[in-house]
């Protein structure tokens, strides 16, 4: 296995979940790492991870064109209640890089279906044709949709609105929750679902803030190096690294106290597992009600193989739960 391109380093191998190892072999090994080779936009129509659920039968499914970007809204069946359906905004990952309007649509559906709530999947502006910051700005524009026009569009209740993502788009709805702060008038989040997010993109593996990076350096998928490609592609100029639009971790107090409450799931063996645990245990030490899960032997991209792997189902019920009860309390 070890001249394959995408083959599972020896330093990880024995950490790894074995279901995980099995389908890595068998689908993902021969796949070349998009970091090793020339940009192209074609990059982005390699396959998909493997191991997926299907998308879930729901209401009715509407794609709308906002000012730069898309969002496809996944409606319940039935009757909404007298105030409207909760809101789910849901941000896909890639590195800011990849991905499109169909990604995760499984779990995005299963939100719609299982929480009863309008679940909009958005289909934000890729780096490095659109880099920072056109990813924050399509996202808060989708989110200033849903407060203004959700009611109209999708039956919304918008003072149930809670936003989450994975990777890049959990780095995105972390700061979703920042810049709601900051509009005028405010726009209220009750709760943010951060998996797998990146929260500092300062971190590298000489960092002993974060000692995943350096211990999860060779891990499978997200890579030190395909990690650092991804960043470049986005936020070519470091100069801009510590922003908090880029790392949510370098908010104010002010701010950061005032987010929603949280669900943070991170990968043991994945390099951004300590970033995430940071930024949790940040908002946690400022008053913010957070729940922190690390999911063990898992890598990086579980979510996206939740037929297939234990580990990625129990994420994504997980993710379900936390999302259906913050909108039962809310």
């Amino acid at each position: 296995m070890s001249d394959l391109p995408s083959a599972i380093h020896p330093d990880i191998l024995p950490r790894l979940d074995p279901e995980y190892v099995a389908i890595h072999n068998a689908h993902i090994a021969h796949r070349v790492p998009p970091h090793t080779i020339p940009w192209h936009p074609d990059i982005r129509k390699a396959p998909y991870i493997p191991g997926g659920s299907p998308v879930r039968t729901v209401g009715a499914v509407k794609d709308i064109s906002l000012q730069n970007c898309k969002i496809r809204a996944f409606i319940p069946e039935g009757t909404p209640p007298p105030e409207g359906w909760p809101v789910l905004l849901y941000i896909h990952g890639g590195g800011w890089t990849l991905g499109n309007i169909d990604t995760l649509n499984s779990f995005i559906s299963r939100q719609c279906k299982e929480n009863n709530c309008v679940s909009v999947a958005l289909d934000y502006r890729l780096a490095p044709e659109n880099p920072y910051p056109a990813a924050v700005e399509d996202t808060v524009d989708a989110l200033k949709f849903i407060y203004y026009k959700g009611k109209a569009e999708f039956n919304a209740n918008v003072n149930k609105i809670a936003v989450g993502g994975s990777s890049s788009g959990g780095n995105l709805a972390a700061i979703a929750c920042l810049k709601a702060q900051q509009l005028t008038p405010p726009i209220p989040i009750i709760f943010q679902l951060l998996l797998v997010p990146v929260t500092d993109n300062t971190a590298s593996v000489a960092d002993e803030r974060y000692p995943s990076w350096k211990e999860c350096q060779n891990t499978v998928w997200l890579s030190e190096g395909r990690m650092m490609w991804f960043r470049n592609m986005y936020l070519p100029n470091p100069a801009t690294w510590t922003e908090p639009d880029n790392s949510p971790i370098f908010a104010s107090d002010a701010l950061l106290a005032k987010v929603p409450p949280a669900y943070v799931g991170v990968c043991e063996l994945d390099i951004l597992r300590d970033e995430g645990i940071a930024y949790g245990e940040k908002l946690r030490s400022l008053g913010v009600n957070v729940e922190i899960k690390v999911y063990p032997r898992a890598p990086h991209q579980i979510l996206g193989m939740d037929a297939a792997l234990k580990v990625g189902k129990q994420q994504a019920d997980d993710s379900i739960k936390a999302v259906g009860d913050a909108f039962k309390a809310a």
